[in-house]
């Protein structure tokens, strides 16, 4: 992708207080740094009448003060920003590596066998290759602080289940489809449970109560049954 700039964007109203731009282009780091930096651009440019900007993997939900705001010409305002917007997709946001360390043994990973053989694969396979990339947070969503993690193998693509768990354990981290990802509390969910982490993705106290961010990568490394039980006692 050479020219951000020309991205085809198509704007759509998302109720009566919010818009939703839709970029035609594949999602990925670049569009992704692209939507991050057209979100502060519409931040600076209409200031005191957004009252959040929320970026997805390829759009991007602008939700407005009526009160504050002519939703008449919106349209017109925000085609504006978008045309005369120059990306910064360099140094807008500064990337971490984070290392996420998961048990993928016994009751920690319920799903493991299942997928495994979905796949045509042997469980120490799926554990191979499920931690030898590093995976770029495209977003966060769905549940506070939940990462929609990018780059998964192609052999561990995996449909959701049929019938989605009534409870899955914070920190469980699954597959679902192309993606993979990490429950941040508990919460019902339809994913393919491989491993769980004893880090705590989501504190909602602390300062920075997410672990990681946008544009973040996220590299995932394997414990045993007795490292993970020792981390979660130090934790609490």
């Amino acid at each position: 992708m050479n020219e951000l700039s020309k991205i085809k964007t198509s704007i759509k109203w998302n109720g009566d207080s919010a818009v939703t731009l839709f970029f035609d282009e594949a999602a990925g780091e670049d569009l992704t740094r692209y939507i991050l930096s057209l979100a502060e651009e519409f931040k600076s440019s209409f200031p005191g009448m957004i009252i959040e900007a929320i970026p997805a993997y390829q759009s991007l939900t602008i939700c407005f003060d009526v009160l504050a705001i002519e939703t008449d010409t919106i349209d017109d305002a925000l085609k504006q920003v978008v045309d005369n917007h120059i990306p910064n997709t360099t140094n807008a946001v500064v990337s971490r590596l984070i290392e996420i360390p998961v048990c993928y043994q016994g009751d920690y990973a319920p799903d493991l066998e299942r997928l495994a053989e979905h796949c045509k694969l042997s469980p120490a396979e799926v554990i191979r290759q499920h931690t030898e990339k590093d995976y770029l947070v495209n977003m966060l969503g769905f549940l506070p602080g939940f990462l929609y993690l990018s780059g998964l193998s192609e052999q561990l693509h995996c449909p959701r289940k049929e019938v989605p768990s009534l409870k899955v354990v914070a920190g469980s981290v699954g597959i679902g489809g192309n993606q993979t990802g990490i429950y941040p509390v508990d919460s019902p969910g339809g994913w393919q449970i491989i491993g769980q982490t004893p880090v705590s993705i989501f504190s909602p106290a602390a300062s920075e109560p997410f672990i990681a961010q946008a544009l973040d990568k996220i590299r995932f490394v394997p414990i045993d049954i007795g490292k993970f039980e020792q981390m979660k006692s130090e934790q609490a």
